[in-house]
């Protein structure tokens, strides 16, 4: 009880009522949208907005007096409940809705609370992953609810709270730390505060220019606006069934996303020197060069792949979805083969998880290209999920570095990025995130293997269970198997739901600030 007592209840239930009050007020957007089509739900939005709005209020206030401290025991705990909370409540647009959707959109669905849990888990992670069989059929202000979470989700509500922390007295690096992602918290500014305000005007405007790039390419607003929320997020929710191979009649949609899909896989600090033309800065990152490396080399190779493949390939496009269909024999163009080479690869790099074509049927070497790929991640400070970039060039970095000091044992050969040496602990706590990042991986497979043995012809469960764990672990979408890229994930059992929704809280919070809620270690004075 000694440590319960040490522990700033008051501050912690303050901020968890400022995030649900901020997640209301981000559903009264539904709302309004709903408003706009007019499709019998606009009383049933605006009821889980005000009772999430009315919940945050009532925390909120009862501890508004209450001591505005907040250390780093506080700071994670308020991030990953915080996080817990949001996808519960994030729940709730579907749930009112539910009560007056037509029995067609609910046995198509099946809006269930585990399933919806899971879609709002897989939208604030940015996943991308869906149980939804007909996503085409369901309202308008749903649809808009699904991609604004993942815009929510991407750059952080709590990144959002830090901004306006310093009109109620409070600090705010402890809960940057626990939520930012990477292995360094990135700042625009000597104020954290700053920060947290500058990434969200630049996370806005890129925003608002990729819907207005889209809608000259030919896509109406409501879909430009929902594809670019899901873009900028690194989310992968779509309003279309086929994804974005929906277009695949208009390239230049395409390019569009890929374009901004790449650059919210970059460092968002790299997007602030491209806004300010500092040109220089961008390429004399380490990370960035590597990133923009691996997606060009894999691209070549990929593209050459299913260039001389092609025609084998769509004509054996997977039987259980006619969303790919082509209605018969025929080859990619070489433009054609590089737009979904390319395309497929930023997605799954970037932890974006749209689809223009299903790669799980481009030959098995370019299936374990895809699978190594989703290990990868985007850099640290982007909106992607993943290991991160950064992670794997300090990984190999040391391991170089290894074979120097077994040469010059008394020598000190420290890891060198960006011409600034790394410090050991920074180096010790990659070791440590890869080491749990793949045990996690590993355990977490064998229990999905377990869990889907049920649901999963046993020819595809291996391949299943590995890519459900590794798609949800880093916040990718797609997987192979039963659940490939023309597929979704409701014939996951519900304990494997739930079991996915945990491994996307997971990842997302790059396993740390929520894997440290469970040990002694943080619970003792």
């Amino acid at each position: 009880m000694g440590l319960f007592k040490k522990i700033n209840f008051s501050i912690i239930f303050n901020l968890l009522g400022m995030l649900l009050i901020m997640n209301g007020l981000f559903m009264f957007a539904a709302y309004l949208m709903e408003l706009y089509y007019d499709q019998g739900l606009s009383l049933n939005l605006f009821l889980a907005a005000f009772t999430t709005v009315l919940a945050g209020s009532f925390l909120y206030f009862k501890t508004k007096s209450g001591s505005k401290k907040i250390a780093n025991r506080e700071g994670y705990l308020v991030v990953g409940i915080g996080w817990i909370l949001l996808t519960g409540t994030g729940t709730f647009p579907y749930l009112f809705s539910s009560f007056n959707l037509s029995d067609a959109i609910l046995e198509k669905n099946n809006f269930s609370f585990i399933n919806l849990f899971f879609e709002s888990a897989s939208g604030y992670t940015t996943t991308g992953s869906t149980i939804l069989n007909d996503i085409e059929i369901l309202p308008h202000s749903l649809l808009f609810w699904r991609s604004l979470t993942h815009w929510i989700g991407g750059m952080g509500i709590i990144v959002l709270t830090i901004a306006i922390l310093p009109f109620l007295g409070i600090g705010g690096m402890q809960l940057f730390i626990a939520e930012a992602p990477g292995i360094t918290a990135d700042k625009l500014h000597p104020r954290i505060t700053d920060t947290a305000k500058r990434l969200w005007l630049i996370y806005i405007f890129l925003t608002f220019v990729q819907t207005l790039f889209l809608k000259l390419a030919g896509m109406n607003w409501f879909d430009a606006i929902n594809h670019a929320m899901s873009t900028l997020s690194t989310g992968g929710f779509s309003t279309k069934n086929a994804s974005i191979a929906f277009w695949n009649d208009t390239p230049l949609i395409q390019y569009i996303i890929i374009l901004f899909m790449f650059l919210a896989g970059a460092n968002f600090i790299l997007n602030y020197f491209l806004l300010k033309f500092q040109f220089k800065k961008i390429i004399a990152d380490e990370e960035f060069r590597y990133y923009a490396g691996i997606v060009v080399v894999a691209t070549i190779v990929v593209s050459f792949c299913i260039y001389q493949f092609s025609d084998p390939l769509l004509s054996s496009i997977n039987h259980e979805s006619d969303i790919f269909k082509t209605g018969g024999q025929m080859n990619y163009t070489v433009e054609a083969s590089i737009r979904h080479a390319l395309f497929s690869i930023v997605s799954v790099i970037t932890t974006t998880g749209f689809v223009s074509a299903d790669f799980s049927i481009w030959t098995p070497f370019v299936s374990v290209v895809f699978f190594a790929l989703m290990f990868l991640g985007g850099s640290a400070g982007s909106t992607a999920g993943g290991v991160k970039v950064v992670r794997h060039i300090v990984l190999i970095k040391n391991g170089w570095t290894e074979f120097k000091r077994m040469m010059h044992p008394n020598a000190i050969i420290p890891v060198v990025l960006n011409n600034k040496a790394v410090s050991q602990k920074i180096v010790y706590q990659v070791l440590a995130f890869f080491m749990i990042y793949m045990l996690i991986f590993i355990f977490g497979s064998i229990i999905m293997s377990f869990l889907i043995k049920d649901v999963v012809a046993s020819d595809k469960s291996l391949i299943s269970a590995l890519t459900v764990t590794a798609t949800s672990l880093g916040n990718i979408g797609p997987a192979f198997g039963h659940f490939s890229p023309v597929l979704n994930f409701s014939a996951l059992t519900d304990v494997g739901k739930l079991f996915s929704a945990f491994l996307m809280i997971l990842g997302r919070l790059e396993l740390f600030t929520i894997l440290i809620l469970l040990t002694p270690t943080f619970w003792r004075k």
